[in-house]
Order: structure tokens, then C-alpha cells, then sequence
């Protein structure tokens, strides 16, 4: 089934893509919950005609996350947590401690946006990817060190 996306789904696609999924995700769930429309001939002429209004605003968008991109270049963050004799940490690394850890080097980026590859329960060096732009994706050094 064919629908078109109202808003941005991790996954799936991004606010007004076109995308194809199984018919009871759509009905049950995507649709229901305002996520999505099916995509009609009169859904399809609104989703290009709001897809035309918006896109100078998109532009201006896409040039923040690119600068916010150039930002991150070279980044290399720190995150201190509670480890044990053998470098086992309590807990893991979460999202929100890469989003505080890049606020505190001036650059703003929701928890969200983040995805780490893996899980982080020990010291070392792991990588996280921040999803700043459909079209600007950026990889983002950090060390988990002990307290």
C-alpha cells in the first residue's frame, strides 16, 4: 500500500516521501496515529504543492545542518562513566550523554538525531551517527573514559 509521510519516521522515510509498506502498518497504525495518508491522486497534488511552498525554507535547513556538519568535523568527545577494575562500565552510554557532551562544545543536537552502532557497557572508543538533514548524515568520534 502507498502512502504519503506527515512526519519524519526513523526507518521508513522522511516528512512528505512517497513510501510503499504492508497495508495493516498503514492501516493500523501509520494512519490512525496521524503519522501518514494514503497517497490519492488529491493527497499526491497537496504533497507536491506543499513540497513547492516549502522549499526555500528546506534550503535554509540543509545549510544549517551542513554548517552544524562542518562543526562536527575532527570532533572527538569525551564521556566520562562508572567503570570497574576490568574496564566494564555500570550502565551504558546513552544518546542524551552524546547530546550533553556536544552542548557543551557549543553545538546543539536533540538525542534523537543520534544513533549509536552497537552498545557502549565498556571503556573505549566507539563512533555515533548524527542524522542532522535526510541528506546530511555525519559519523561522530567518542571515548568512553572512567571517572
Amino acid at each position: 500500500m502507498e502512502i504519503i509521510l506527515k512526519t519524519d519516521i526513523k526507518g521508513l522515510g522522511y516528512r512528505n516521501d512517497r513510501v510503499t509498506v504492508k497495508p495493516g502498518y498503514a492501516r493500523n497504525y501509520l494512519i490512525p496515529q496521524g503519522f501518514a495518508v494514503m497517497a490519492t491522486s488529491s493527497a499526491l497534488k497537496q504533497r507536491d504543492e506543499n513540497i513547492k511552498q516549502v522549499a526555500h525554507k528546506a534550503e535554509k535547513i540543509k545549510t544549517e545542518a551542513e554548517n552544524k556538519a562542518n562543526q562536527l568535523d575532527g570532533l572527538k568527545l569525551s564521556i566520562p562513566a562508572k567503570a570497574g577494575e576490568t574496564g566494564k562500565i555500570f550502565g551504558a552510554v546513552t544518546t542524551h550523554q552524546i547530546s550533553e557532551a556536544l552542548k557543551a562544545k557549543g553545538i546543539d543536537v536533540d538525542r534523537k538525531q543520534i544513533s549509536i552502532k552497537g552498545d557502549v557497557k565498556s571503556l573505549g572508543e566507539y563512533v555515533a551517527e548524527v542524522d542532522l538533514h535526510k541528506d546530511v548524515k555525519k559519523d561522530v568520534a567518542f571515548e568512553v573514559v572512567a571517572e
